[in-house]
């Protein structure tokens, strides 16, 4: 691996995992246009690792107070301590999912032309979810434990490739009534387990043969530029839903699968 390809490739990974535009679906288009070798597994979980540290790191005071507020029984963290556990909740759903449906789904990542499909998915779900939400604005803390669950199966559905695991989060999170910004800061923190395991999972293969993996110096810059991507991804998509709709991200995913379908199907 290149020093360009780290770089592409974390920076796929660094925005796409959290802008609603499928990092998934991006880290099989990106290696397929450039005609570049999958990633390693092991560079993979780098990846994953990398925008692990984003999230933490962007949201360190949130889930410290959730982390005091898990293990006290102070009254006064009483509302960390129940968004704690609806992260719990939400996760449940998201790992029985991904160990169902693993084999499935990982056979998609080699076929592009399902990626296209599946991209479309994800624009016709954020397009719904802005269109047909009822937004509240109330705080994720006092969402009921079956809208967590919810989220969830959201999070769950999005290890096809092609579906992005922050679109459809938000989406369902804007379907159960929080803003968007609001949905957006659920998706995050639910994105810290559901990241997590994704990287254990991913690294269980590393358990049954040889570790692959660039040179040091290649491997610590696509780590260095997906961990930054990620970071300001986030901060950039909070500050956008403030006041803006997801449809931008409905249009260019539809696009880009739109283009993918003709590409493989018809091209």
């Amino acid at each position: 691996m290149t020093a360009l390809e780290a770089i592409v490739l974390g920076l796929t990974q660094g925005a796409a995992e959290f802008l609603p535009i499928s990092s998934s679906g991006h880290l099989v288009i990106v290696p397929a246009v450039f005609g570049w070798d999958k990633p390693a597994v092991a560079f993979d979980v780098l990846l994953h690792l990398a925008t692990l540290l984003a999230v933490v790191v962007y949201f360190r005071d949130d889930l410290w107070k959730m982390v005091l507020g898990f293990f006290t029984k102070d009254p006064a963290r009483a509302a960390e301590r129940r968004l704690a556990w609806l992260i719990v909740i939400g996760t449940v759903p998201t790992g029985l999912i991904g160990l169902a449906f693993d084999d499935l789904f990982e056979s998609l990542f080699g076929a592009v032309g399902f990626v296209g499909v599946f991209l479309l998915v994800t624009a016709v779900v954020l397009t719904l979810a802005e269109r047909l939400s009822v937004k509240r604005g109330h705080d994720p803390a006092r969402m009921h434990w079956w809208q967590a669950v919810l989220i969830g199966v959201a999070q769950g559905m999005a290890i096809a490739p092609g579906i992005s695991r922050s679109g459809a989060t938000m989406a369902a999170g804007l379907g159960v009534g929080l803003d968007r910004e609001q949905a957006a800061r659920f998706s995050f923190l639910l994105s810290v387990p559901s990241i997590l395991l994704a990287g254990v999972w991913a690294a269980r293969e590393l358990l049954t043969g040889d570790v692959v993996m660039p040179s040091l110096g290649v491997s610590a810059l696509g780590f260095a530029v997906a961990a930054i991507s990620g970071y300001a991804a986030i901060a950039g998509l909070l500050a956008y839903l403030r006041k803006r709709p997801l449809y931008p991200f409905a249009v260019y995913v539809a696009i880009a699968g739109l283009g993918i379908i003709v590409w493989q199907y018809l091209g």
